[in-house]
């Protein structure tokens, strides 16, 4: 199973969410400082759940941090995240 593969199971499992985007970004940051070359290194996610309703954005963005926590000790370098209740979202 790929990285991007990995996060977008884990995020479903954990979030149920109504609309998910995942996008593997490591190629924009190829020979950059910090970027291993693998190819999956970098990625932007775009999570739209229920769950996020009440909670700060920091809190939300530590229940992904949580959900992706083998990815980020791993694979990824650096993940950037938009998290948004159905209501933000419209």
């Amino acid at each position: 199973m790929s990285t991007q593969d990995a996060i977008i199971a884990k995020l479903q499992d954990g979030l149920a969410p109504v609309s998910l985007e995942v996008e593997n970004d490591s190629h924009l940051h190829a020979g950059h400082a910090g970027s291993p070359g693998t190819g999956d290194s970098h990625f932007s996610v775009r999570v739209v759940s229920e769950k996020f309703e009440g909670l700060s954005r920091v809190a939300r963005q530590q229940l992904v941090y949580g959900l992706l926590k083998e990815e980020l000790a791993g694979p990824v370098h650096a993940l950037a995240m938009k998290t948004l209740t159905p209501a933000e979202a419209d």
